[in-house]
């Protein structure tokens, strides 16, 4: 259970929300040029956005044709690292114990990073006055109370700019679903593949899902099985062109995210998805080839061909899983759907997927398992999991949301530990 203190509407929230407005001077009302190229993209259909949290490096590369920012726990954590912020801790940390004397220490770091992630998601609105991604502490991604008053609680500081970043857990959904439904803006990270956003849109309905399109490249290029080349893409594609059949239907609101983009060849290939969310250098690369924008036209509805490792078992090795879409995902959805979900609680969630035999989309990820994944970084080892993927205890989409929800939570610890120093 979360302490009461630290409620949405706690005096502790109260305090807090208007020390870190206290300086904030309003969105940037700055007019930007435009670039013929990233016009190009915006009249295909794609939103821009880019990855990062840098402001010097993100001025570098403005233009009108961009609407948002997006941070998540490593983004913020260079930023921080960089010791812009440490003569605001003291005083964070100072306010805290003031109004709240009875929390504990790890309690205080939480409040300090989030007021920091809060001050630093303003800093970019006042810079380029868009939107900014901001997103949840680790520690909550298992909590569904907590999640939804941390994200009241960044919507309350900033409505018109902050989009709250949930990662994929059951509790996440669930979270994400209330929050919605209070009017917060959510972009729900950590997707890799069209079955899991088929969840998340049906189910929580957030404002935007994702795809790490180069995590899925770099999985099957690291592990022998592929020259990536289109899998991420391939990926992406279908679950996008499932969010608009989606919205068509009237079903989900949800929109496209294409993110993790690793060169610029992704950028054209997919021209026409929702949105992009660009890292820096891919966009500095893709405005090198000096294409002729005119020559960009939309490729999301593309083929987009595989080709894997001779020898390689796709069928048995579900390799294919990150773009595929069956009927046990539909009963899934539909077993989900028939729930009170504004009343159940996340083991109901897993017991319907249990029932229709989709415990692998969001597996019970315990101890041992997940200091191994640790131990293996963003890519899961083909060796190390391939039996019980075969088994179908686990997936290779759902090994990558994990690593890279644990990997976050490594960022995340590196910023509080910076907290905890200061």
């Amino acid at each position: 259970m979360s302490n009461s203190l630290t409620a949405s509407d706690s005096p502790l929230a109260e305090a807090l929300r208007n020390h870190i407005l206290e300086d904030y001077a309003g969105p940037a009302t700055t007019t930007w040029e435009s670039n013929p190229t990233w016009d190009r993209l915006g009249a295909l259909g794609t939103e821009l956005w880019l990855d990062t949290g840098d402001i010097g490096v993100a001025q570098e590369l403005w233009a009108r044709e961009f609407k948002a920012l997006t941070t998540n726990n490593t983004l913020l954590n260079r930023e921080i690292q960089k010791g812009i912020y440490d003569s605001r801790v003291p005083g964070l940390q100072n306010l805290i114990r003031e109004v709240a004397p009875d929390l504990n220490d790890k309690t205080v770091v939480l409040e300090t990073a989030f007021a920091l992630g809060a001050i630093h998601g303003l800093k970019l609105v006042e810079t380029f006055g868009v939107q900014v991604s901001v997103e949840l502490h680790t520690d909550l991604a298992h909590d569904v109370k907590r999640s939804i008053e941390y994200g009241l609680r960044y919507h309350a500081i900033c409505p018109e700019h902050f989009i709250v970043k949930v990662p994929l857990t059951a509790e996440g959904l669930l979270a994400a679903r209330k929050l919605s439904q209070k009017g917060v803006r959510i972009n729900f990270t950590l997707g890799f593949s069209a079955r899991q956003n088929l969840l998340i849109a049906t189910i929580a309905d957030p404002d935007y899902c994702n795809v790490f399109m180069g995590r899925i490249n770099a999985f099957l290029i690291d592990n022998g099985l592929s020259d990536g080349a289109n899998a991420g893409e391939k990926a992406t594609a279908l679950s996008g062109n499932t969010m608009v059949s989606l919205r068509k239907e009237g079903r989900s609101k949800t929109k496209q995210i294409g993110a993790s983009m690793r060169g610029p060849k992704q950028v054209e290939a997919l021209a026409g998805l929702d949105v992009y969310t660009i890292p820096p250098q891919v966009a500095k690369d893709f405005l090198a080839l000096g294409q002729d924008p005119s020559s960009i036209e939309r490729g999301v509805e593309g083929e987009f061909p595989v080709r894997f490792t001779e020898g390689v078992d796709i069928s048995q090795d579900q390799l294919e899983v990150f773009w595929t879409l069956d009927e046990r995902n539909q009963k899934a959805v539909e077993g989900i759907s028939s729930l009170d979900l504004d009343k159940c609680e996340p083991e109901d969630i897993l017991s319907v997927l249990s029932e229709t035999g989709n415990e692998d989309l969001l597996p019970d990820f315990d101890g041992p398992t997940c200091k191994a994944l640790k131990e293996g970084g963003k890519i899961p080892s083909y060796k190390a999991w391939v039996a019980e993927v075969r088994a179908g205890n686990l997936a290779w989409d759902s090994l990558l949301t994990q690593a890279g929800l644990l990997s976050f939570a490594e960022d995340q610890r590196a910023l509080d530990e910076r907290i905890q120093g200061l």
